[in-house]
């Protein structure tokens, strides 16, 4: 009689998908409704309309200036009629924007704001990838939490088969009490595990609230997009890379800042105003009849002449803004290009060794454990022999789901890198 021949590995009793975002709809639909309900989101909206606004009324004349006054008022008399130049002066002045200075502002404020909606594209990507990266923890962390239950109950079985045997004198008290300990190192990672299980649905529910409690994670997550994709063996991801949201917020800055040159530019032109006046006079002329009325009409004019410590500092300030902003985003896609090549490279092998646990290793563990049960049968080998082998098949299995869910990580990476979701 076989000590445990019931029992089937989880693995292959219960195979888990590991390739062709994402097919499980439980996890579709609660990263849609996180992305819809993120704060952090409607922050960056309000930011880039806050932004938008701002630019509009960047973009707007200075208000007028009301000018009101008197005139050649004698001071022996403080009266209005004494002098024909006293004169009560209405006037309004009126600048101007200098250049095209007030609609490149304005460009430039529409420019950052979608900078910053682009940076939404970015924070959609962050939900999907935390979320994704989160339940393939919590899927691998339930596989191995039904692997460890069934290696409890083929210790279980173990022990109840022992203490059987036990009572008619074929077995020793301490195979027992080996079984039992055995026992009750399988209910430590068991509390470990569910204990990760809960850290993982706290973590959860900074983007699913209350419903993170109850998330289950079935299957790991088909990668349509991102397997079509890499199916078409590209030599590099530069393309794919430079229309990357994280890549799109910088355009956005780097045409920002070749505003800011064009503005410097305009500091160069001079800016205008004018100023109109009207004098109501109340005395009479030389002539003795009434005064006529006076208009006055200005125009000022701001000549920008001394330009070496202002406008070419200015410029040149705004210039080398600019090629900041240039190496910022050939920096960006030098990092990220090497990132995917790097995940690239994690996936192959880990596509590899997985292959290697299921042709070999997983089976050459079976036929150890039941080999040394056939010896333990037969009185050629020790009990303590049998727990370590089937030890050893547990610990190879959840090895094997491990890498599984490290590949899942792989490819959730790689989605994010690529926005291939």
């Amino acid at each position: 009689m076989a000590l445990f021949a019931s029992w089937t590995p989880y693995l292959i009793a219960n195979p888990v998908i590991a390739n062709p975002v994402n097919a499980d709809p439980e996890l579709s639909s609660l990263i849609d409704w996180a992305i819809t309900h993120d704060p952090g989101k409607q922050q960056l909206q309000y930011q880039a309309d806050a932004m938008t606004d701002m630019g509009i009324a960047s973009g707007q004349w200075m208000d007028p200036k009301l000018k009101v006054g008197v005139g050649g008022l004698p001071v022996d008399t403080f009266d209005f009629d004494d002098d024909p130049m006293t004169n009560v002066s209405v006037g309004l002045m009126q600048q101007f924007g200098r250049g095209d200075t007030l609609a490149l502002k304005q460009q430039q404020s529409t420019q950052q704001a979608d900078s910053l909606r682009e940076k939404m594209g970015v924070r959609e990507l962050d939900i999907k990838n935390a979320i994704t990266t989160q339940w393939i923890e919590l899927a691998y962390l339930q596989q191995a939490h039904q692997l460890l239950r069934q290696n409890r109950t083929l210790f279980t079985e173990l022990e109840h088969f022992l203490g059987t045997n036990y009572g008619v004198g074929a077995n020793q008290a301490q195979d027992i009490i080996q079984a039992q300990l055995q026992i009750s190192r399988v209910d430590e990672k068991l509390q470990a595990n569910e204990q990760m299980q809960q850290r993982l649905r706290a973590q959860l529910s900074e983007w699913l609230g209350q419903q993170a409690s109850t998330v289950k994670a079935d299957s790991y997550p088909q990668w349509t997009s991102l397997n079509a994709y890499l199916a078409t063996a590209p030599s590099d991801s530069y393309q794919v890379l430079a229309v990357h949201p994280s890549v799109r917020m910088v355009d956005q800055l780097i045409e920002s800042a070749e505003t800011g040159v064009d503005i410097a530019h305009e500091a160069y032109q001079p800016q205008f105003g004018i100023e109109v006046m009207y004098g109501y006079r109340q005395a009479n002329g030389m002539n003795g009849k009434p005064a006529s009325d006076l208009v006055s009409a200005f125009l000022t004019l701001d000549i920008p002449l001394f330009t070496d410590k202002r406008q070419d500092k200015k410029l040149s300030s705004a210039q080398h803004q600019l090629g900041a902003a240039k190496s910022q985003r050939d920096l960006m896609l030098q990092q990220m290009n090497a990132k995917v090549a790097a995940l690239l490279i994690d996936r192959s092998n880990i596509e590899q060794r997985l292959a290697r646990y299921q042709d070999s290793l997983l089976r050459q563990a079976k036929e150890k454990t039941r080999a040394i049960e056939r010896g333990y049968q037969n009185n050629t080998n020790q009990l303590d022999e049998y727990i370590r082998a089937a030890s050893d098949e547990l610990t190879i299995e959840l090895e094997q789901a491990r890498l599984n869910a490290d590949l899942q990580l792989a490819n959730s990476n790689l989605a994010y890198m690529l926005n291939k979701f």
